[in-house]
């Protein structure tokens, strides 16, 4: 099978995960200074940056990675934060100290906004509370943390991403180096047959496989079909593509529960990848380079930053 290149690339969408993901460097805002015997581990410029700091870094973090993932992948990310946090709290710093000094501002609507989108994650209000306290946060924490993230979007935005352009022949030429690796992913057609509980779904999966038609089974069990075509790389759940990816032809997987419900699938077609036109992939081929310029523009303007300010990392 072709390699095929990951043509999505999100850029900036929201602030949270996608903000993290885009920008690492991207973390808190300015020490509280009513930690006065907090340790001193960094001083940038005029500011500290404090053990707390680095706890409190750890603690946001958790709480936002917590709504994508759980158990040991969500510890595996946070693990991995650790291991050049000092260096992306500076950064960080660089960057705010940047915002202010060029009198950037933040709508407070944006703010209130993005913390009723948060809260939606939760039952109640009580329950997201509860969560921030386990935490070590308030909610005052993530407004503060908020406005500071929209502050140094906008600075960044200003200074790095409004200057970054892509021509139209460097897209033509990126894609005519690596036309082959552009391609629509295999393709695999399927019918998801929906049931309320786990009995039904096992019961009409087993009939399935002992050659039952659907329509047959319609008329005895109460279930939705729907036929869906899923492409590699379309972004749909991992536990589905689990589910279905070793399915042969006419194959009937086991029953799986997704939000409430018991799904079984039944693989009806493969259908090949297809290489996609220059006019087909152009807009991801412009992303693509456009994200990359990014991440090198804001390199640079980080490193420009540095060679400017006063940086000290305190020794234990």
């Amino acid at each position: 099978m072709k390699k095929r290149i990951n043509l999505r690339f999100p850029f900036i969408a929201g602030m949270f995960i996608t903000f993290y993901m885009l920008y690492p460097c991207l973390t808190l805002g300015q020490p509280n200074l009513a930690y006065a015997q907090d340790k001193i581990v960094a001083i940038v410029n005029q500011d500290a940056i404090t053990q707390k700091d680095l706890a409190d870094f750890l603690n946001f973090m958790r709480l936002q990675l917590a709504q994508e993932y759980k158990g040991k992948e969500l510890e595996e990310k946070i693990q991995g934060m650790k291991v050049a946090l000092l260096s992306r709290l500076i950064e960080d710093r660089l960057i705010m100290q940047e915002a202010k000094k060029n009198n950037i501002l933040v709508d407070e609507g944006r703010i209130r906004s993005r913390i009723n989108e948060v809260k939606k994650e939760y039952p109640s209000d009580t329950l997201f509370q509860a969560e921030l306290m386990k935490q070590g946060l308030t909610q005052g924490d993530i407004e503060k943390k908020l406005r500071e993230q929209f502050m140094m979007f906008s600075i960044i935005d200003q200074k790095v991403r409004s200057k970054i352009i892509v021509k139209p022949d460097e897209v033509t030429e990126f894609y005519e180096r690596h036309r082959k690796d552009f391609n629509t992913g295999e393709g695999r057609t399927l019918e998801a047959i929906s049931l309320e509980n786990f009995d039904l779904a096992n019961t009409v999966a087993y009939e399935l496989k002992a050659g039952k038609k659907i329509p047959d089974l319609a008329s005895r069990y109460p279930l939705v079909v729907n036929n869906i075509t899923i492409n590699s790389g379309d972004g749909v759940r991992k536990e589905i593509l689990e589910t279905i990816k070793d399915l042969g032809i006419n194959e009937v997987s086991a029953p799986l529960k997704i939000e409430g419900k018991y799904y079984v699938f039944r693989l009806t077609s493969i259908k090949p990848p297809e290489e996609l036109t220059l006019i087909q992939a152009q807009r991801s081929i412009h992303a693509l380079l456009f994200e990359k310029k990014m991440q090198e523009g804001l390199a640079k303007w980080l490193e420009e930053l540095k060679n400017n300010s006063y940086v000290k990392i305190m020794q234990d």
